[in-house]
């Protein structure tokens, strides 16, 4: 489709041509022609003769579709062209409007929303000067008995300009309260300047003595249709967004409450009065806020009742509006010393709604609400002064002591055939349930502290050692998880119960795996404290490796055992023998799926870590041995489906323990790392270093035969580049080999893993002198072989420009020597990443945009990077500005941003000369920006040498500017 500009079409013509796109829009099932469409119709809106060819497109002969984008136009128009109109033309407009509002009061409800969105939006312009009382008006005009006003002047709109039939007056009625609901709801969505914003506050906050008294009448009239009431109530919460006082509201707002007594309004009631209790500013209007806790208390009964009887939606939306008043407002209510009876009753009210029978999310739904309310109350009781924090703890101690009765039993886990009918989604809203509630009881805890803890330890001592010892395990499970919520979160290394604990666990009948489970946990949430106390150790760790042999205990047993082994590693030597021994077992007989072997192998790393340097490496060798038979017997194998998954597993298991095996626990970490000097060569290799070495020669056999599969590739470079993360500069031994293998990996099969692997040698030896040769000879390698692929662009291998561009950053940041070398072409390069910057991933955009944006730095040092950048540098800046004009995502706008920055900090001259270049063509970026709109942009961005965030703003506003969706607000006229 031609530009709309440019079609030289009739307006009879040119509605046919908008009719046929939006016809191409919805029902071409091509999908490049849609987004033609799309496109083509988002440029007519933005077009001048949209003011014309849209009141065609409402006329009574279309199809509904098309009526909407008539009206979804005309709102484009008036919101963001309203400077296209001269001011007498206004309330033609404005006529002619209103007549298309009432002529579609009988539906299609899609256009006659969008229509009212339109008028709202003209309101918005129009006030206060050229339309001082628009709701006032708007009243008198769709009152029954009213006519439609007539406009003075006429509008440049075009199309019928027939009367409508008169509407009902219950048609009418609903058409002024979709005005009424719009008009807040498209001040608040609008860009305003905070000057016009508050103006335009201040007016409609002011036509709330008109809108006020209609609700009231509307919602008490027995004579109102229950949409005409649910309309009123949806336009009140509108309305309390724009700060309308309470006390002016407080009469309707309990006329909101009454209305929870109709079935039919009960949800629409419930938002209300939520949305208008949700309001901070209510806090203005300290009585009238204090005037509705007996108002709501006085729906105590019926929560009671309908959670009695099973009513969840009752018990839901009446455990909405308390929370909202009580979690809301906390602070200011415990201000008023006057209603603390009030306020404590409304915290019991919320207590109750906390403690709803059933089990969530199956038979309840309400307490959840409230879990956030609690931590709210307590951060606002210890944040009040000291004597008024000591009142208010005597006085909610006993709320709070409560309460942790209620979590414990609402954490119970229902009996264990009903909870083995629940769905899976069901189980899972209950696991984050419980997580909640975790949460919750760590802030109790702040209220009650080690009160706490004994309280627990009391009721689990006379479950576990009671006389009948006959206690459900649910209860167990219960105060166990308690024990863990609070152990995850706070130091208990002070609390005189623990040691009582650590004795419990091995008593407690484990019936279940949801109490195993929770026992393991439990232990897990102690490895802290067990590490300043490790002559518990002997207690716990036999349940632990029992649990590690159980598949059923799979996820606690690993994840418990791999706490331990890092919070205490430097006192398990004496169990170090039988941890090893029970994690082979359990690995050898596949107990556990691969992830849980994973962290399995990351716990015995720790563990090898802690031991003594001359016994390191016989126990990892020894552990190792069985899994690396097994991959020699896989690498002599034919490559095959069934062999792939057990070779990239034992690669991950050698990932994994390498990811944590370290002999020097404190060295810096990869972030951080700086230069070292290198290991004298009469020091020992470190253990993993030397297991490397020794199955280097296995590895590049299995790379011979699966080179070509890049989940293998992939294995392969993860086992070395954790272990380059984690021993830094004691890897530096097997940087020659490893450099060698990764040249010949690469050119034979080039893939992404094998460049982020380059790019931590670089970031970790390339400042190294021993290394710097290998390295380097490396990145040349790769380079040369990644330049020939994308020869032919860079489409088939998005992960491999990703990866190649942030080699490329990293060595300018950290050896930008490296391009000294003849060998290194900074030219092709530079080519490779203008050619980046055009891709659709954004990974690889913003990849690209970090090379630029480390390049330009090094323009005056470089020869070489002086010399592209003076041949290639107008080529990037034209790049640049076509994907901020419209070719790119707008998402991306950060990232060029940044690399005009960059340029502007290291070689303004060039840059402006560039730009003034570029943007001498009129259509270029745009056809939507003028010169002086461009000159203006220039100006900005060349003035920013400092301010990043400055920049960012600029490029973003002249995106908008060249997409025609500037969307600068209203205008103050």
């Amino acid at each position: 489709m031609e530009p709309v500009g440019n079609t030289g079409d009739s307006p009879g013509e040119l509605v046919v041509t908008v009719e046929n796109a939006l016809q191409q829009l919805y029902y071409d099932p091509d999908m490049e022609q849609k987004n033609a469409a799309q496109r083509w119709l988002t440029q007519a809106q933005a077009s001048p003769q949209a003011w014309h060819f849209c009141w065609a497109l409402l006329g009574p002969d279309k199809l509904p579709e098309v009526q909407f984008f008539g009206a979804s136009t005309l709102h484009t128009k008036i919101s963001h062209h309203w400077a296209d109109l001269q001011p007498d033309q206004h309330p033609g407009l404005r006529t002619q409007l209103l007549s298309h509002v009432l002529r579609f009061s009988s539906g299609p409800r899609m256009v006659l929303t969008r229509l009212c969105v339109a008028l709202a939006s003209l309101a918005l312009n129009l006030v206060p000067q050229a339309w001082p009382k628009p709701v006032a008006d708007l009243v008198r005009a769709l009152q029954p008995e009213t006519e439609t006003p007539e406009g003075a002047a006429a509008a440049p709109q075009e199309g019928p300009q027939e009367g409508p039939q008169e509407p009902p007056p219950h048609a009418r009625c609903l058409v002024l309260l979709e005005l009424l609901t719009v008009l807040p709801e498209e001040f608040q969505s609008s860009r305003l300047a905070q000057a016009r914003r508050a103006q335009l506050r201040e007016a409609l906050a002011g036509e709330w003595a008109t809108v006020c008294p209609l609700l009231r009448r509307l919602l008490q009239s027995p004579d109102s249709p229950g949409p005409v009431k649910q309309r009123v109530l949806r336009c009140l919460s509108g309305w309390t967004a724009l700060g309308v006082a309470l006390e002016e509201s407080r009469g309707l707002v309990e006329d909101c409450f009454s209305a929870l007594g109709d079935a039919e309004l009960f949800d629409a009631a419930v938002e209300t009065i939520v949305t208008v209790l949700s309001q901070p500013d209510c806090q203005r209007c300290r009585a009238a806020l204090g005037g509705l806790i007996p108002v709501v208390l006085g729906l105590r009964e019926r929560l009671e009742a309908a959670a009695g009887a099973g009513d969840m939606e009752t018990t839901h939306g009446i455990c909405r509006i308390a929370v909202a008043l009580g979690e809301t407002h906390s602070r200011v209510l415990l201000e008023q010393v006057d209603l603390w009876q009030d306020y404590l009753a409304l915290v019991n009210m919320i207590l109750f709604c906390t403690g709803t029978p059933g089990h969530y999310p199956v038979s309840e739904t309400s307490s959840s609400l409230t879990l956030t309310f609690w931590y709210t109350l307590q951060d606002d009781i210890m944040s009040l002064e000291e004597e008024r924090q000591a009142l208010y703890l005597s006085v909610y101690r006993e709320v709070y002591v409560r309460l942790v009765e209620v979590l414990l039993q609402k954490a119970h886990y229902a009996p264990e055939e009903e909870y083995a009918s629940w769905s899976v989604d069901d189980k899972e809203q209950f696991r984050t349930y419980r997580v909640d509630i975790s949460d919750t009881l760590m802030y109790v805890y702040e209220m009650l502290g080690a009160e706490l803890l004994s309280s627990l330890y009391e009721r689990l001592g006379g479950l576990v050692l009671g006389p009948g010892r006959g206690a459900a395990w649910q209860d167990i499970e219960a105060l166990l998880f308690g024990f863990q919520s609070i152990a995850e979160t706070i130091d208990v290394n002070y609390s005189d119960v623990i040691p009582g604990l650590i004795g419990l666990l091995p008593r407690i009948s484990i019936s279940t795996v949801l109490l195993a489970d929770t026992v393991m946990y439990t232990i897990g949430s102690l490895a802290e404290w067990l590490a300043d106390h490790p002559v518990m150790l002997v207690k716990i760790l036999p349940m632990v490796l029992q649990g590690l042999a159980k598949p059923e205990l799979s996820v606690s047993s690993v994840s418990t055992l791999k706490r331990i082994c890092r919070e205490c590693q430097h006192d398990l030597a004496p169990y170090a023998h039988d941890i090893i021994r029970v994690s082979q077992d359990v690995l050898l007989g596949d107990v556990h799926k691969s992830s849980q072997c994973m962290w399995l192998m990351q716990g015995v790393g720790f563990l090898l870590s802690s031991l003594p340097v001359e016994a390191v490496l016989g126990s990892l060798q020894s552990f190792l041995s069985p899994h690396i038979q097994r991959l020699e017997s896989l690498a002599q194998q034919q490559p095959c489906p069934s062999s792939k998954p057990s070779i990239i597993h034992i690669l991950g298991l050698l990932s994994s323990l390498f990811t944590t095996l370290d002999i020097n626990r404190h060295a810096p970490s990869l972030e951080t790392a700086v230069p070292a000097p290198p290991t004298p060569p009469q020091a020992p290799h470190n253990p993993v270093v030397v297991v490397l070495q020794q199955v280097l020669t296995l590895i590049q056999n299995i790379l011979s035969k699966w080179l070509n599969d890049s989940e293998v590739v992939e294995a392969v470079c993860g086992v070395f580049e954790k272990s380059v993360r984690t021993l830094l500069h004691g890897f530096g031994p097997m940087v020659p080999q490893l450099s060698a293998m990764l040249g010949q990996i690469y050119c034979t099969y080039p893939q992404s893993s094998a460049l982020d692997l380059t790019r931590q040698m670089v970031h970790i030896f390339a400042a190294e002198r021993e290394f710097f040769s290998p390295v380097q000879d490396l990145v040349k390698v790769l380079t040369s072989a990644t330049l020939a692929i994308f020869q032919q662009g860079p489409r088939d291998h998005p992960d491999i420009a990703d990866s190649f561009m942030q080699l490329h950053a990293q060595i300018f940041k950290r050896k930008p020597d490296f391009y000294l070398s003849e060998h290194l072409d900074v030219s092709s390069l530079f080519c490779c990443g203008v050619m980046f910057l055009k891709c659709p991933e954004a990974g690889t955009v913003r990849s690209a945009s970090l090379f630029f944006t480390e390049l330009f730095p090094r323009f005056k040092d470089l020869p070489a990077v002086g010399a592209v950048v003076l041949s290639e540098g107008r080529l990037l800046v034209q790049t640049l500005l076509q994907a901020v004009g419209g070719e790119a995502p707008r998402s991306l706008g950060d990232h060029f941003s940044e690399v005009l920055f960059s340029m502007n900090r290291n070689c303004v001259g060039l840059l402006a000369r560039w730009l003034e270049e570029t943007l001498q063509d009129p259509t270029f970026p745009s056809t939507l920006v003028s010169i002086q709109q461009k000159d203006a942009f220039r100006q900005r961005l060349l003035r920013e040498q400092t301010n990043r965030r400055q920049v960012k703003d600029v490029v973003k506003e002249f995106s908008l500017l060249c997409r025609g969706q500037q969307g600068v607000g209203y205008s103050t006229q």
